[in-house]
């Protein structure tokens, strides 16, 4: 294996999120009783960055709009 092949592997290997790492350990201590936390903070790594982008791109469409 030459040292292009290496560092294509290793950036697929490499391409997985701390969110979702963290996603799916919150998700596996759930489903084996370790955490008893509902299901909204178990999933709490997914949707609370996806709501900070749609608050950011809302302010962003009503200063766009409010300059307009």
């Amino acid at each position: 294996m030459t040292t292009k092949d290496t560092r294509s592997t290793s950036a697929r290997v490499g391409g997985t999120s701390i969110l979702a790492l963290l996603t799916i350990a919150f998700v596996v201590l759930k489903l084996t009783g370790v955490i008893a936390w509902s299901w909204w903070w178990v999933l709490a790594p997914i949707w609370i960055p996806t709501a900070i982008v749609v608050v950011f791109l809302m302010i962003a469409l009503v200063v766009f709009l409010v300059k307009r």
